[in-house]
């Protein structure tokens, strides 16, 4: 039998030298296999490791590689989330849960989630929601534009959420980004959702393209409004951003349009969680209006309004 040698053991000189991440692996290797009861002779079989290096994982001095990990994993018949503490794995009736859901399609898992958002998402669905639009879709798609053309017919306030979120944080979205990182923008822009669901009971709103990255954000907004996804080809979301006087997406990047379609690619499955897609390609400004509205109008129509 091959063993795969880990990386050499980390030098110790106590408990408290010891990585956290270490030590929280080894622990969980040993329950796991404790659950399953399985002697660290077994395991070690099981994966091909040598029973040294395993007892170096268990008490978290094992620099471990991903591919043993992966080995160790498969031995225990668990995943690497599972390894690696993900919060799915943490107790009983998370695991339960994840087994249910466990190779569904995605139509059975729209259903499930529709069913649990309706169980703890206050506000969820109703007239409440229908009262409330919100745009979402990358840069350029035509959010603020037709957001606040939208506002205007229905008689609605308008709220752009980056004007929100600078309100609330004295700088801009790009110096919060800047200063204080992705995770202080995303609480400023969960914040501003908030306080303007909370302000208006009838109102239009423009979210910035990357308000799907937080999955919680994303969900108290499909369950407070009804929600539209502005699509458009990548050439129109970079042609319009630059026509808007943003040359930023060009600046020192020769693979921007790769790297808007990858962002596309990414985001795509989230933005497509919303009530209605549009696609504003091909159209002038009044017609995107016209068909947008008779697009929004029939939706609303065929949910029962």
């Amino acid at each position: 039998m091959s063993y795969h040698v880990m990386d050499a053991p980390l030098k110790i000189s106590g408990l408290a030298d010891k990585d956290p991440l270490l030590l929280s692996l080894g622990r969980t290797v040993r329950l796991l296999r404790a659950r399953r009861g399985m002697p660290r002779r077994v395991l070690a079989e099981a994966a091909e490791v040598s029973e040294r290096h395993l007892a170096n994982l268990e008490s978290g001095v094992g620099n471990v590689s991903v591919l043993v990990l992966q080995q160790v994993a498969q031995a225990l018949d668990c995943s690497l989330a599972e390894l690696l503490g993900d919060e799915t794995t943490s107790s009983p009736e998370w695991l339960m849960i994840r087994q249910l859901l466990s190779g569904r399609d995605r139509a059975a898992l729209q259903t499930a989630h529709r069913a649990l958002a309706a169980l703890f998402v206050t506000g969820h669905g109703g007239v409440q929601r229908r009262n409330r639009l919100a745009f979402v879709g990358l840069r350029g798609a035509g959010k603020s534009t037709l957001g606040r053309m939208a506002a205007s017919r229905l008689g609605w306030a308008f709220i752009e959420l980056g004007v929100e979120i600078t309100r609330l944080a004295g700088c801009s979205p790009a110096e919060i980004q800047a200063l204080y990182g992705p995770n202080a923008y995303r609480r400023y822009e969960r914040q501003a959702l908030e306080e303007t669901l909370a302000q208006h009971k009838n109102c239009v709103i423009a979210t910035a393209g990357g308000l799907v990255s937080d999955p919680a954000t994303l969900d108290l907004l499909l369950s407070q409004c009804f929600t539209i996804w502005l699509k458009a080809e990548p050439e129109d979301h970079m042609n319009r951003v630059i026509a808007q006087g943003d040359l930023r997406p060009m600046a020192d990047n020769r693979e921007a349009m790769d790297d808007l379609r990858l962002i596309l690619e990414g985001r795509a499955a989230f933005y497509a969680k919303a009530d209605l897609a549009f696609n504003t390609s091909g159209m002038s400004l009044d017609e995107a209006f016209r068909d947008l509205m008779a697009a929004y109008e029939a939706a609303l129509t065929a949910d029962g309004g």
